[in-house]
């Protein structure tokens, strides 16, 4: 027998002391019990219905993205969105496409078809800015809010109105002041903080 098995032995040691029934209640019996009386005095359905508006309330406004102000001073700055692979880029046969290192920009295979507005819908001036710069752009223009109620907008748009959620895009595009515009010029990111007079 190889030396890391061993040997189990199992022999009845009798009672070392002395056994009870189980008193205690059934967790998942004591839940529905207490669901049950909730129920029935009618705690349950206001809890739910608090429940259920809190939920709505947190979608209709979302928290406003941090460190975003209105412009104070107009900045025009460019984002160049080149980065290098970490890793070799095969294909699904295992060829290799593109070696690690090799330094990608998306603009020399796509042109950006459309411009990102970021504004705050909470303020009015904003809000006023945003429609007229949308009804004037000669390309589709994507509406983001940084601030405000989404849904509200979309209603009374009746489009398509977007959220930054956890500023994932004012952070990659360095946005700190709005209403912001994001276009392409050239292999860049054009990013246009405009003051609003």
């Amino acid at each position: 027998m190889p030396p890391f098995c061993a040997v189990i032995h199992a022999e009845d040691l009798g009672v070392i002391g002395p056994t009870y029934d189980i008193t205690e209640k059934d967790l998942t019996e004591v839940i529905l019990g207490g669901l049950k009386r909730m129920e029935a005095s009618g705690q349950l359905a206001r809890a739910e219905t608090e429940y259920k508006r809190r939920v709505i309330h947190g979608i209709e406004n979302p928290k406003p993205v941090p460190g975003i102000r209105e412009t104070e001073t107009a900045r025009t700055f460019y984002v160049d969105p080149t980065y290098i692979l970490d890793r070799d880029i095969t294909d699904g046969h295992g060829r290799l496409l593109y070696p690690a290192g090799t330094t990608v920009n998306p603009f020399d295979y796509e042109r950006m078809s459309k411009a990102f507005l970021f504004f705050d819908e909470s303020d009015p001036r904003q809000v006023a800015f945003a429609k007229r710069y949308i009804a004037a752009s000669k390309i589709l223009v994507k509406p983001i809010l940084v601030a405000g109620e989404p849904f509200k907008l979309m209603r009374l748009w009746k489009k398509s109105v977007y959220f930054d959620q956890m500023g994932v895009l004012t952070k990659k595009f360095s946005i700190s002041q709005t209403p912001a515009v994001v276009t392409q010029e050239g292999r860049n990111f054009r990013v246009d903080e405009i003051k609003i007079n």
